[in-house]
């Protein structure tokens, strides 16, 4: 899609537009969200991202229309693997509840700009090397045999590992392990220390970046357009804090989605290995994203469904 740097402007002035509204309508005063008010916002972004998704038809026809929809359910769907993660998170620097959404407000917003860098470091590489495709193809397929390896695991078991850039900053910057309410920055007996907030925000923007790791590739191999690459990542980024509160009680429920999410990023990895075939000369049949948008809301229909429905059959053993 032919996207003039006024519209990557105004697009971007628009996203930040609807990221202050959100602080200041539901997300400026520290508060426990409730079921109601996270299934209202979750309502509202989806309706924005199908709304956005029609602004791409308009603009540039039905192909990259779809892509922006396959992409953002692409990206929703691995974004609520990303969840497990937040919630260990929460738990190791035991946040309180009325300021997980303050953190995750924050944290998303250091993880969108960040996604933004190694957006545009991607679409430079794909646009230059078109063997990157090979990488990014046999990258998405192996970390998919990883999800199935790991699918057995219990995740609400696992520690939360801090990064090495995150062991770095705490070492270098005097902190304090009390909260403080939403300050980053506290004066202690003459000293400015930094607190467990601020370290939270950090642990959420970077540890989502180890996700952008198998995510961005994904993405790329149903389009190779940054425009809807950023703007997909970016739709599906600003729902996740209050996707986080709408179905974390539900998250232990999903009992396949490693294995839904590993076949996605499968299917995804052989798309971009045939890609390159084909623009290497080798005559291989393509798979189109009209296809891929099909397959990949069946299988997590599929995988939710049975998800669902494992859970159910595992309440009634537990309970008799």
């Amino acid at each position: 899609m032919d996207v003039s740097a006024g519209l990557w402007a105004a697009t971007i002035a628009v996203l930040i537009a609807l990221i202050v509204a959100d602080f200041f309508i539901g997300g400026r005063k520290p508060h426990e969200v409730s079921i109601k008010e996270a299934g209202i916002w979750t309502t509202v972004w989806v309706v924005l991202a199908g709304l956005f998704g029609g602004f791409v038809w308009w603009y540039g026809g039905s192909k990259p229309a779809v892509e922006f929809f396959a992409g953002y359910v692409t990206e929703k769907s691995l974004s609520v693997d990303n969840l497990f993660v937040f919630i260990l998170i929460m738990g190791k620097f035991a946040v309180p509840k009325i300021y997980q959404q303050w953190v995750l407000m924050f944290g998303v917003i250091i993880a969108l700009v960040l996604r933004g860098i190694f957006i545009a470091g991607g679409a430079a590489l794909v646009a230059k090397f078109s063997w990157v495709f090979y990488l990014f193809g046999a990258f998405l397929v192996w970390t998919a045999v990883k999800l199935v390896k790991e699918a057995g695991q219990d995740k609400t078991e696992e520690e939360f590992e801090e990064g090495r850039l995150l062991r770095l900053i705490k070492k270098r910057v005097p902190s304090t392990n009390e909260y403080h309410g939403t300050k980053l920055f506290v004066r202690i007996d003459g000293r400015r220390l930094m607190t467990p907030m601020m370290t939270v925000m950090l642990a959420i923007g970077t540890t989502d970046m180890l996700f952008a790791l198998d995510s961005i590739p994904a993405i790329f191999g149903l389009t190779q357009d940054a425009y809807i690459v950023f703007t997909a990542n970016a739709f599906a980024l600003m729902g996740l804090r209050q996707l986080y509160f709408l179905i974390g009680g539900l998250l232990t429920r999903l009992v396949y989605l490693s294995y839904g999410l590993s076949v996605i990023l499968g299917f995804i990895g052989v798309k971009l290995i045939l890609h390159a075939l084909h623009e290497s000369g080798v005559h291989v049949p393509e798979i189109s994203i009209a296809f891929s948008l099909a397959f990949i809301v069946v299988v997590l229909a599929v995988t939710t469904v049975a998800s669902l429905l494992a859970s159910r059959r595992q309440d009634r053993a537990a309970g008799a």
